[in-house]
């Protein structure tokens, strides 16, 4: 069964500081460019690490959608 939810930057609030990209256990997080976090949602199981661990808080967990 596939995860039921998924990480998302806010990248308005994201200072880039990697934290997020450190602490994911799925390697789902990267740093873009030094600009702001971009979340794999292939990969991302939806933990909640990342968005607990972020200082900037602008790491949400969303539903997934359905597959129609």
């Amino acid at each position: 069964m596939p995860p039921k939810r998924y990480a998302s930057v806010d990248r308005r609030r994201c200072v880039s500081c990697g934290t997020c990209e450190k602490t994911c256990p799925r390697k789902a997080i990267s740093v873009w460019k030094g600009c702001f976090a971009v979340v794999s949602r292939d990969l991302c199981i939806g933990c909640g690490k990342c968005s607990k661990a972020c200082p900037a808080d602008c790491i949400t967990l969303k539903p997934r959608e359905a597959d129609a």
